[in-house]
């Protein structure tokens, strides 16, 4: 088996955390206890694109029960947990390209390594796997038949390539099932990315003026999350709704323009680029922190904040923290500090979604990949939603791993649903 991995003689510990998290993920624990005993994958070959964390470890080692073989590469150069992909190599069999802090032609090579395992399914974190097929390998676009993606970002491409007719095969939107976005998203990501903030600078968030760009599903947990620990929330937006929706939940809503004057931390969740701005640099305060948790580094203009300082004036302040001194509107000199050179703040300085979240989005991984097998060859090359009948099983399975009880309609109660001629009486 080939692999490329930093440290195979990290792959005990790995296990180690592996086993912990899988504790904590009864849902994907049940799936592959039924994968295990009925096959579904079998003879299926899947390429993953993901972050290397436990939690995806888990995932993988549930595809693999299934039949599947499966074959794994970093979707981030900084999220890989070394010592989980040594495990993953040692204990399960699973061949993984990844390591921490790769360089980006390691990484693209690392795609292309997953690719000549000629893959049926890909699975995707960003579409980097999706796009590098289409674009430099079309010949083998004809054998894969399905595939999956698992973040917003990533659907956004997707839904783009669809509209251009450059769709290949069909895959199904993980990100938006529900059980996906509205815990995952607002919930993981909440907490996520503060850990990843406080862990990189062991800032205090109580008091500090905390700007958000982005009031998504996402923007909403980080939004809620801080406010929670004391700081003072502000909300940058593009969209009217969503703006609406921050004033009314008790935030402040401002262009970037203005809260760039005010803020202490900055962390941005759009899906798209050039959030953080020159312009937006210049005026900042002195010490200024920026973070991004939207999942390409492209959310903070690094280019602009570069070419505003020289070599001397750039330097390492905290493991992954980089100042910048940048000349002010007012002439004078300010300190930038950008944490995790601009990438997903959670899992590059920290260790991501806490396991018990990823539980849902992975068992919507596993069974939206079931589906596309057992529906082969029936599906047209577009974005599909996930099945309401899995996000459904994918609640009432977790309400009962937690020990939740609901209740049921009564036969009269359907009755009235489904009738039209009871009105008021």
């Amino acid at each position: 088996m080939e692999y490329d991995i930093s440290d195979i003689s990290e792959a005990d510990a790995g296990r180690q955390r592996i086993l912990w998290a899988d504790r904590q993920m009864p849902v994907l624990g049940s799936i592959r206890d039924r994968f295990a005993k009925t096959k579904p994958l079998q003879g299926v070959t899947i390429a993953a694109c993901l972050h290397i964390t436990t939690e995806t470890a888990n995932l993988l080692r549930t595809l693999q029960a299934g039949g599947a073989q499966v074959v794994a590469a970093a979707s981030n150069p900084l999220s890989t947990q070394d010592d989980v992909a040594a495990s993953l190599v040692k204990h399960d069999g699973i061949a993984v390209f990844a390591r921490r802090g790769e360089d980006t032609p390691t990484y693209y090579s690392h795609i292309d390594a997953v690719l000549d395992a000629k893959p049926h399914v890909t699975m995707d974190d960003g579409c980097d796997l999706v796009s590098r097929v289409h674009r430099e390998r079309p010949e083998q676009v004809e054998s894969i038949f399905a595939g999956t993606e698992e973040t917003t970002t990533g659907v956004i491409r997707l839904r783009a390539m669809e509209q251009a007719g450059s769709l290949g095969y069909p895959i199904v939107a993980v990100n938006d099932a529900n059980t996906k976005h509205m815990f995952d998203n607002r919930y993981g990501t909440g907490q996520s990315t503060l850990d990843g903030v406080i862990r990189a600078t062991n800032m205090l968030l109580a008091g500090k003026t905390i700007v958000i760009a982005g009031y998504g599903y996402c923007g909403k947990g980080v939004a809620s999350r801080a406010r929670g620990l004391g700081a003072q929330v502000v909300v940058t937006e593009i969209q009217p709704l969503p703006a609406l929706e921050a004033v009314m939940d008790g935030f402040q809503v401002l262009p970037m323009a203005k809260a760039a004057q005010i803020g202490d931390i900055f962390i941005t969740v759009t899906g798209n680029r050039d959030v953080l701005r020159p312009e937006h640099f210049r005026v900042m305060k002195d010490g200024a922190v920026l973070a991004n948790s939207g999942h390409f580094d492209v959310e903070i203009d690094l280019a602009g904040l570069a070419a505003m300082t020289t070599g001397e004036r750039r330097r390492m302040v905290r493991p992954m923290v980089e100042e910048f001194l940048v000349r002010g509107e007012d002439g004078k000199d300010r300190r930038v500090q950008v944490i995790a050179e601009g990438r997903l703040v959670n899992l590059s300085a920290a260790e991501g979604h806490p396991a018990s979240v990823m539980d849902m989005s992975f068992a919507n991984q596993a069974l939206s990949v079931e589906w596309l097998v057992a529906h082969r060859g029936e599906l047209s090359a577009r974005v599909y939603d996930v099945p309401s009948d899995i996000d459904a099983s994918v609640a009432e399975l977790k309400l009962s791993s937690m020990q939740v009880e609901i209740d049921e309609l009564t036969n009269a109660q359907r009755e009235y649903l489904a009738s039209w001629t009871d009105g008021t009486k």
